[in-house]
């Protein structure tokens, strides 16, 4: 049980601190804590698939919404 916690605890933290990430990357403020854990998850499904790691699919997740946000401010 207080290692099932602690891995909750563990992954509430990283999704807290991707949803200042995608924040400070143009991600409204009130949407940044669910995108978050949606590009987590995302992230997961695509490095089982792939066969990437959890950091290169969270990367190039990362740089596809960054692009579209750039895209959006640009008013394509």
């Amino acid at each position: 049980m207080f290692i099932r916690v602690n891995l909750w605890l563990i992954l509430a933290v990283e999704i807290f601190q991707l949803a200042q990430v995608l924040a400070a990357l143009g991600c409204p403020a009130d949407k940044s804590a669910e995108m978050a854990a949606q590009l987590d998850k995302r992230a997961r499904q695509l490095a089982a698939e792939k066969g990437r790691s959890y950091d290169e699919a969270l990367q190039h997740l990362i740089t596809l919404m960054r692009q579209g946000w750039s895209a959006k401010e640009k008013g394509f």
